[in-house]
Protein backbone atom coordinates (compact mmCIF):
# COMPACT_ATOMS: atom_id res chain seq x y z
CA UNK A 1 0.00 0.00 0.00
CA UNK A 2 1.97 3.23 -1.17
CA UNK A 3 0.38 6.60 -1.36
CA UNK A 4 -1.07 9.50 0.07
CA UNK A 5 -4.93 9.90 1.60
CA UNK A 6 -6.17 13.31 2.52
CA UNK A 7 -8.46 12.89 5.87
CA UNK A 8 -10.69 15.42 6.75
CA UNK A 9 -10.10 14.77 10.53
CA UNK A 10 -12.73 14.32 12.68
CA UNK A 11 -13.47 16.68 16.23
CA UNK A 12 -12.10 14.60 19.20
CA UNK A 13 -9.96 12.14 17.17
CA UNK A 14 -6.45 12.76 18.25
CA UNK A 15 -4.32 12.42 14.65
CA UNK A 16 -2.70 9.34 15.71
CA UNK A 17 -5.55 7.37 16.42
CA UNK A 18 -6.75 9.02 13.09
CA UNK A 19 -4.13 7.48 11.41
CA UNK A 20 -4.03 3.85 13.35
CA UNK A 21 -8.02 3.55 11.89
CA UNK A 22 -7.07 4.91 8.59
CA UNK A 23 -3.91 2.46 8.27
CA UNK A 24 -6.38 -0.59 9.72
CA UNK A 25 -9.05 0.04 7.21
CA UNK A 26 -6.25 -0.23 4.32
CA UNK A 27 -4.70 -3.10 5.74
CA UNK A 28 -1.37 -0.75 5.24
CA UNK A 29 1.76 -1.80 6.99
CA UNK A 30 3.54 1.35 7.39
CA UNK A 31 2.29 4.59 8.12
CA UNK A 32 2.67 8.29 8.52
CA UNK A 33 0.69 11.76 9.61
CA UNK A 34 2.15 15.21 8.10
CA UNK A 35 1.69 17.01 10.43
CA UNK A 36 -0.43 16.86 13.87
CA UNK A 37 -3.72 18.88 14.74
CA UNK A 38 -4.89 18.59 18.10
CA UNK A 39 -8.06 16.70 19.37
CA UNK A 40 -10.46 19.55 18.68
CA UNK A 41 -9.29 20.30 15.53
CA UNK A 42 -10.50 19.02 12.75
CA UNK A 43 -9.66 19.16 8.66
CA UNK A 44 -6.79 18.57 6.10
CA UNK A 45 -4.53 15.54 7.90
CA UNK A 46 -2.12 13.88 4.56
CA UNK A 47 -1.68 10.35 6.02
CA UNK A 48 1.17 8.73 4.12
CA UNK A 49 1.16 4.82 3.37
CA UNK A 50 4.33 3.37 2.12
CA UNK A 51 6.57 4.50 0.00
CA UNK A 52 5.23 7.85 0.78
CA UNK A 53 6.03 7.63 4.18
CA UNK A 54 10.12 8.82 2.64
CA UNK A 55 8.93 12.00 1.78
CA UNK A 56 5.99 13.37 4.29
CA UNK A 57 8.73 15.66 6.23
CA UNK A 58 8.55 17.67 2.70
CA UNK A 59 4.67 18.19 4.11
CA UNK A 60 5.61 19.13 7.64
CA UNK A 61 7.63 21.77 5.90
CA UNK A 62 4.94 23.21 4.16
CA UNK A 63 2.66 26.60 4.76
CA UNK A 64 -0.85 25.59 6.16
CA UNK A 65 -3.98 27.24 6.04
CA UNK A 66 -6.34 27.72 9.31
CA UNK A 67 -9.38 28.69 10.55
CA UNK A 68 -10.07 29.80 13.83
CA UNK A 69 -13.01 31.19 16.27
CA UNK A 70 -11.98 32.95 19.00
CA UNK A 71 -13.87 33.51 22.28
CA UNK A 72 -12.80 36.79 23.90
CA UNK A 73 -12.87 37.80 27.23
CA UNK A 74 -11.95 34.62 28.45
CA UNK A 75 -8.69 33.03 28.83
CA UNK A 76 -7.94 29.31 29.51
CA UNK A 77 -4.88 26.85 30.82
CA UNK A 78 -4.77 25.86 27.87
CA UNK A 79 -5.46 28.49 24.67
CA UNK A 80 -8.38 26.49 23.54
CA UNK A 81 -11.42 25.19 24.78
CA UNK A 82 -10.28 21.93 27.05
CA UNK A 83 -8.46 23.86 29.35
CA UNK A 84 -9.55 25.12 32.98
CA UNK A 85 -10.40 29.41 32.99
CA UNK A 86 -7.72 31.24 34.25
CA UNK A 87 -8.81 34.47 33.71
CA UNK A 88 -11.98 37.11 32.26
CA UNK A 89 -11.82 39.89 31.20
CA UNK A 90 -14.67 42.99 30.11
CA UNK A 91 -14.71 43.21 26.32
CA UNK A 92 -14.54 46.67 24.64
CA UNK A 93 -16.41 47.40 21.74
CA UNK A 94 -14.52 45.97 18.64
CA UNK A 95 -14.86 48.13 15.66
CA UNK A 96 -13.59 46.42 11.77
CA UNK A 97 -10.54 48.96 12.24
CA UNK A 98 -9.24 47.61 15.24
CA UNK A 99 -9.54 44.25 13.80
CA UNK A 100 -7.93 45.21 10.42
CA UNK A 101 -4.58 47.14 12.74
CA UNK A 102 -4.28 43.57 15.08
CA UNK A 103 -4.21 41.95 11.53
CA UNK A 104 -1.84 43.92 9.94
CA UNK A 105 -0.17 43.69 13.01
CA UNK A 106 0.49 39.50 13.53
CA UNK A 107 0.80 39.81 9.63
CA UNK A 108 4.53 38.82 8.36
CA UNK A 109 7.41 37.67 10.36
CA UNK A 110 6.65 37.11 13.93
CA UNK A 111 8.23 35.63 17.09
CA UNK A 112 6.62 33.77 18.66
CA UNK A 113 6.63 31.64 22.40
CA UNK A 114 5.30 28.01 21.55
CA UNK A 115 2.59 27.08 24.28
CA UNK A 116 3.07 25.18 27.48
CA UNK A 117 0.10 22.55 25.98
CA UNK A 118 2.49 21.47 23.03
CA UNK A 119 4.25 18.10 22.21
CA UNK A 120 7.50 19.99 21.76
CA UNK A 121 10.34 18.33 24.36
CA UNK A 122 12.76 19.16 27.34
CA UNK A 123 15.27 16.87 28.23
CA UNK A 124 12.66 14.17 26.45
CA UNK A 125 9.97 14.97 28.43
CA UNK A 126 6.74 16.97 26.63
CA UNK A 127 5.55 20.39 27.31
CA UNK A 128 2.60 19.28 28.37
CA UNK A 129 3.89 16.92 30.84
CA UNK A 130 5.05 19.79 32.66
CA UNK A 131 1.99 21.46 32.09
CA UNK A 132 -0.15 19.21 33.76
CA UNK A 133 2.21 18.94 36.27
CA UNK A 134 2.08 22.83 37.15
CA UNK A 135 5.56 23.42 35.96
CA UNK A 136 6.24 26.26 33.71
CA UNK A 137 9.22 25.90 31.47
CA UNK A 138 11.45 28.92 29.79
CA UNK A 139 10.83 28.34 25.94
CA UNK A 140 12.56 30.48 23.60
CA UNK A 141 10.63 32.34 21.00
CA UNK A 142 10.24 30.71 17.30
CA UNK A 143 10.70 32.84 14.00
CA UNK A 144 7.48 32.03 11.83
CA UNK A 145 5.45 33.97 9.42
CA UNK A 146 2.12 34.83 9.23
CA UNK A 147 1.28 35.13 5.52
CA UNK A 148 -2.13 36.35 5.28
CA UNK A 149 -4.24 36.89 8.21
CA UNK A 150 -8.00 38.43 8.19
CA UNK A 151 -9.82 38.84 11.13
CA UNK A 152 -13.62 39.25 11.46
CA UNK A 153 -16.49 39.50 13.74
CA UNK A 154 -18.25 36.23 14.21
CA UNK A 155 -21.83 35.25 15.14
CA UNK A 156 -21.80 34.59 19.06
CA UNK A 157 -24.42 33.44 22.12
CA UNK A 158 -25.47 36.50 23.74
CA UNK A 159 -23.14 37.86 26.29
CA UNK A 160 -19.92 36.57 24.30
CA UNK A 161 -17.74 38.24 21.43
CA UNK A 162 -16.26 36.13 19.16
CA UNK A 163 -13.62 36.58 16.10
CA UNK A 164 -13.37 34.69 13.05
CA UNK A 165 -9.49 34.06 11.94
CA UNK A 166 -7.96 32.77 8.78
CA UNK A 167 -4.18 32.53 8.50
CA UNK A 168 -1.73 31.17 6.18
CA UNK A 169 0.89 29.99 8.14
CA UNK A 170 4.51 28.87 8.23
CA UNK A 171 5.92 25.84 9.75
CA UNK A 172 5.74 25.75 13.72
CA UNK A 173 2.86 28.03 14.23
CA UNK A 174 0.97 28.01 16.75
CA UNK A 175 -2.48 29.04 15.88
CA UNK A 176 -4.17 28.75 19.21
CA UNK A 177 -1.11 31.20 20.73
CA UNK A 178 -2.32 33.33 17.52
CA UNK A 179 -5.59 33.39 19.11
CA UNK A 180 -4.39 34.24 22.67
CA UNK A 181 -2.01 36.80 21.26
CA UNK A 182 -5.03 38.47 19.17
CA UNK A 183 -7.28 38.84 22.37
CA UNK A 184 -3.77 40.72 24.36
CA UNK A 185 -3.92 43.16 21.18
CA UNK A 186 -7.74 43.63 21.89
CA UNK A 187 -7.28 44.80 25.09
CA UNK A 188 -8.77 41.53 26.59
CA UNK A 189 -7.29 38.14 26.11
CA UNK A 190 -8.90 34.94 23.99
CA UNK A 191 -8.69 31.55 23.63
CA UNK A 192 -9.41 28.80 20.99
CA UNK A 193 -13.38 27.70 20.66
CA UNK A 194 -12.80 26.23 17.03
CA UNK A 195 -9.82 25.23 14.78
CA UNK A 196 -10.09 23.69 11.40
CA UNK A 197 -7.09 23.25 9.16
CA UNK A 198 -8.72 23.87 5.68
CA UNK A 199 -5.09 23.70 3.49
CA UNK A 200 -1.49 21.95 3.74
CA UNK A 201 1.12 22.57 0.93
CA UNK A 202 -1.03 22.16 -2.39
CA UNK A 203 -3.62 20.03 -0.35
CA UNK A 204 -6.88 21.54 0.63
CA UNK A 205 -10.16 20.44 2.36
CA UNK A 206 -12.17 19.56 -0.89
CA UNK A 207 -9.83 16.81 -1.64
CA UNK A 208 -10.70 15.09 1.66
CA UNK A 209 -12.46 12.19 2.54
CA UNK A 210 -14.31 11.91 6.10
CA UNK A 211 -13.35 9.14 7.96
CA UNK A 212 -17.26 8.08 8.23
CA UNK A 213 -17.25 7.94 4.53
CA UNK A 214 -14.05 5.75 4.48
CA UNK A 215 -15.51 3.47 6.79
CA UNK A 216 -18.94 3.19 4.25
CA UNK A 217 -16.60 2.24 1.62
CA UNK A 218 -15.40 -0.94 -0.20
CA UNK A 219 -11.58 -1.91 0.22
CA UNK A 220 -11.27 -1.04 -3.91
CA UNK A 221 -13.06 1.98 -3.03
CA UNK A 222 -10.63 3.27 0.36
CA UNK A 223 -7.57 2.19 -2.49
CA UNK A 224 -9.00 4.35 -5.20
CA UNK A 225 -8.91 7.29 -2.91
CA UNK A 226 -5.57 7.15 -2.19
CA UNK A 227 -2.73 9.69 -4.52
CA UNK A 228 0.12 8.73 -6.35
CA UNK A 229 3.50 9.13 -4.07
CA UNK A 230 4.76 11.75 -6.25
CA UNK A 231 1.27 14.13 -5.01
CA UNK A 232 4.37 14.90 -2.38
CA UNK A 233 6.17 16.20 -4.99
CA UNK A 234 4.56 19.17 -7.06
CA UNK A 235 7.64 21.63 -6.47
CA UNK A 236 10.25 19.30 -7.80
CA UNK A 237 11.56 19.37 -11.27
CA UNK A 238 11.17 16.18 -13.20
CA UNK A 239 13.77 13.94 -14.78
CA UNK A 240 13.33 11.17 -16.70
CA UNK A 241 16.14 8.42 -17.09
CA UNK A 242 16.81 5.22 -19.57
CA UNK A 243 16.69 1.85 -17.60
CA UNK A 244 20.49 1.66 -17.75
CA UNK A 245 21.08 5.01 -15.92
CA UNK A 246 17.66 3.98 -13.49
CA UNK A 247 19.43 1.38 -12.31
CA UNK A 248 22.37 3.20 -11.50
CA UNK A 249 20.58 5.34 -9.98
CA UNK A 250 19.04 3.36 -7.61
CA UNK A 251 21.97 1.96 -6.30
CA UNK A 252 23.20 5.66 -5.22
CA UNK A 253 25.42 6.22 -7.69
CA UNK A 254 25.16 10.04 -9.36
CA UNK A 255 24.93 10.68 -13.13
CA UNK A 256 25.84 13.32 -15.18
CA UNK A 257 23.88 15.24 -17.81
CA UNK A 258 22.60 18.24 -19.75
CA UNK A 259 20.57 19.73 -16.47
CA UNK A 260 20.54 22.65 -15.21
CA UNK A 261 21.14 22.95 -11.17
CA UNK A 262 17.66 22.09 -9.10
CA UNK A 263 17.43 22.20 -5.44
CA UNK A 264 14.94 19.68 -5.63
CA UNK A 265 14.35 17.20 -8.57
CA UNK A 266 11.95 13.74 -8.81
CA UNK A 267 13.40 11.50 -10.41
CA UNK A 268 11.53 8.81 -12.48
CA UNK A 269 11.90 5.73 -14.69
CA UNK A 270 11.31 5.82 -18.49
CA UNK A 271 10.20 2.44 -19.40
CA UNK A 272 7.65 2.20 -17.40
CA UNK A 273 7.27 5.58 -15.55
CA UNK A 274 7.27 5.43 -12.62
CA UNK A 275 9.24 7.55 -9.32
CA UNK A 276 12.16 6.25 -8.51
CA UNK A 277 13.19 8.80 -5.71
CA UNK A 278 14.17 12.32 -5.13
CA UNK A 279 17.71 13.74 -6.00
CA UNK A 280 18.84 17.60 -6.70
CA UNK A 281 21.21 18.56 -9.56
CA UNK A 282 24.98 20.46 -8.80
CA UNK A 283 27.21 21.32 -11.88
CA UNK A 284 25.24 18.89 -13.97
CA UNK A 285 25.47 16.06 -11.43
CA UNK A 286 22.36 13.96 -10.58
CA UNK A 287 22.78 13.52 -7.13
CA UNK A 288 20.49 10.72 -5.26
CA UNK A 289 18.55 11.50 -2.30
CA UNK A 290 15.58 9.63 -1.25
CA UNK A 291 15.31 6.84 -3.05
CA UNK A 292 12.35 3.72 -3.44
CA UNK A 293 13.99 0.13 -3.35
CA UNK A 294 12.95 -1.94 -6.03
CA UNK A 295 10.80 -3.65 -4.24
CA UNK A 296 8.46 -0.49 -3.31
CA UNK A 297 8.77 0.25 -7.69
CA UNK A 298 7.61 -3.34 -8.58
CA UNK A 299 4.60 -3.13 -5.87
CA UNK A 300 3.27 0.52 -7.37
CA UNK A 301 3.68 -1.26 -10.52
CA UNK A 302 1.69 -4.04 -9.71
CA UNK A 303 -1.24 -1.86 -8.13
CA UNK A 304 -1.52 0.11 -11.26
CA UNK A 305 -2.76 -3.37 -13.20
Amino acid sequence: MHGVLLLDKPLGLSSNNALQKCKWLLRAEKAGHTGTLDPLATGVLPLCFGAATKFSQLQLEADKTYEAVALLGVQTATGDAEGDVIRTRAVPAITADMLQAVARQFTGPQQQVPPMYSALKKDGKALYDYAREGIEIDRAPRDVVIHNLKLKLAEAAPGQVTVHIEAKVSKGTYIRTLGEDIGEALGCGAHLIALRRIATGQFDATQCVTLEALEAMSEAERTARLHPVQALLPDHAPVTLNEENAGRFLSGVRRRGDWPDQPQVAVYGATPVTLLGTAHVKANELIPGRLLSPIEIQQILESRL
